[in-house]
């Protein structure tokens, strides 16, 4: 039986076709387009979440180092004036300009924590001295049991702004608040 040169032609087009669809030559390339906005995403959201970490970390710091120059008895390089919630202000405005943050975006805690007034029962309120740190002092920050006396301290704390760049999610310029708290005990000498 002779074969038209249409059969011909049709038979040859349906090897090719077949032909192409065994062919996985271009799958690879399909499956790396459907990947690397995911893998792209899953990187920057590894970047900014550590950006985030790493911030809370310098904050975190700086209200620990603020609390320490809080509850020392002296200062060497302030002035005439010891005043713990200056003193205090000062040691969390130099640990965050050396990490290069600004101190002006720091803000109370919105309440601020209700701490006990040390050898009292009432509450401690932010020390007026610093409009975006709070500091809390004398506090209680443990009770004394069988007529010992409690131990005195002081409490540094504020929260921080930062904004995540994440396109394509809900986190994309959401601005979360980074909280820093830090308690020390009062040195006497």
């Amino acid at each position: 039986m002779a074969r038209t040169i249409f059969q011909r032609t049709m038979l040859r087009m349906a090897a090719a076709l077949g032909r192409l669809v065994e062919d996985t030559s271009g799958n690879e390339l399909m499956e790396a387009a459907a990947i690397f906005p995911l893998l792209f995403m899953v990187i920057l959201g590894i970047f900014w979440f550590g950006q985030a970490f790493s911030m809370y970390g310098t904050i975190t710091r700086a209200a620990q180092e603020g609390a320490r120059a809080g509850a020392a008895p002296y200062c060497t390089t302030c002035s005439t004036t010891n005043n713990p919630a200056t003193n205090a202000y000062n040691a969390v405005q130099a640990t965050m300009t050396v990490a290069k943050l600004d101190i002006t975006k720091a803000q109370w805690l919105a309440p601020a924590p209700s701490l006990t007034q040390c050898g009292g029962s009432g509450s401690v309120s932010c020390d007026g001295h610093t409009t975006n740190i709070c500091v809390q002092q004398p506090i209680q920050l443990t009770t004394g049991g069988s007529g010992v006396s409690g131990v005195c301290g002081v409490a540094v704390s504020f929260q921080y702004p930062y904004q995540f760049w994440l396109p394509f999610s809900t986190l994309n310029k959401q601005q979360i608040w980074l909280k820093a708290q830090a308690r020390v005990r009062i040195e006497t000498q």
